[in-house]
């Protein structure tokens, strides 16, 4: 009788675990444990990267947006979905990694080192892939691009040589994420890699599903700094940041907007009551330079946002000007 395939393992299920804690973010453990803001928006490129997930062959994911769109909250979206057991059985009790490249190479003084560490980490995971006994790892890396051997200036540059003989041979299951000129200029230059992963791009959300997302998160920011944001604070939160920070992308800035107008009221006046406009004209204001008295919007603006019916968010009020 052949023997087990973990009485061949290279390294055992402690010494992995200790790497995996020291070196990897576990995102299904901390979606366990309910320490991300729920995503939504996305169930079309969560189906999409399952779809991926479960072939034998070209098994890799390149997840593709610009900053700010949401490609590590993709990440967070399916260690959700595994939670919640809402994935076909290959995936079941699945863990989704984040491979923390910085804390990897932290106090190495060559690539040689650093790659030292790496490889531990993959042969560990590699070698589990093929028994049934263990639930499926899925490794992420964010800005991928940044292990290419023509990543100048990188850290991690030349990384892409090690993972290679594991994409290769399907031991590995991957999801990277970055741009797409990032991609284009970096990666798809080198066809072994190229070849080894199935593209998901992230639209940028439009005014409706930044809205949508605004609601499903507010309660998380609600629950922190003890202030309501209303519908039609959120609505004008969407509309003054598409129209006025043009250097982030939805949904992060008015993420970012809301829980900094949020902070700021509080630091003033304390807890307690509705989020009010004025701390929201202020924050656009630090973020753009734009003087205040220019993004106040007009009574008629604001009645007309109160009309607004949800899935016409889109259309927004006309400026009275």
């Amino acid at each position: 009788m052949a023997a087990p395939l973990k009485d061949n393992f290279k390294y055992t299920d402690e010494e992995l675990n200790t790497l995996i804690h020291k070196y990897c973010n576990d995102f299904t453990e901390n979606a366990r444990q309910d320490l991300y803001d729920p995503i939504t928006g996305r169930e079309r490129e969560i189906e999409d990267v399952i779809l991926i997930l479960l072939q034998k062959g070209r098994k890799n994911v390149m997840l593709q947006a610009p900053a700010g769109v949401g490609k590590t909250a993709m990440c967070v979206g399916l260690a959700q979905e595994i939670v919640k057991d809402n994935v076909p059985d290959l995936l079941k009790d699945a863990r989704v990694l984040e491979l923390d490249l910085a804390s990897m190479a932290a106090g190495t003084a060559t690539i040689s080192e650093f790659q030292g560490r790496m490889i531990p980490v993959l042969k560990g995971i590699a070698e589990r892939s093929m028994d049934p006994n263990y639930p499926k790892t899925i490794l992420f890396i964010d800005e991928i691009h940044q292990i290419m051997p023509t990543c100048e200036g990188s850290s991690y540059k030349g990384l892409s040589e090690v993972m290679k003989p594991y994409l290769t041979s399907g031991a590995l299951s991957m999801i990277g994420a970055t741009t797409k000129d990032e991609y284009r200029i970096y990666v798809e230059i080198d066809p072994a890699m190229d070849r080894r992963f199935q593209k998901v791009e992230l639209t940028i959300p439009n005014a409706k599903d930044t809205f949508l997302i605004l609601q499903n998160l507010r309660s998380r920011y609600e629950d922190h700094h003890k202030i309501k944001v209303s519908d039609l604070c959120a609505r004008i939160i969407v509309h003054l940041t598409n129209a006025y920070i043009r250097k982030r992308n939805q949904p992060d800035k008015a993420i970012i907007t809301m829980d900094a107008a949020s902070a700021a009221q509080v630091m003033h006046e304390g807890t307690g009551g509705e989020l009010k406009l004025e701390y929201v004209y202020k924050m656009i204001e630090r973020e753009t330079q734009i003087h205040v008295d220019a993004l106040g919007l007009t009574d008629k603006q604001i009645q007309d946002f109160e009309k607004m019916d949800d899935p016409k968010i889109d259309k927004e009020p006309k400026d009275d000007s």
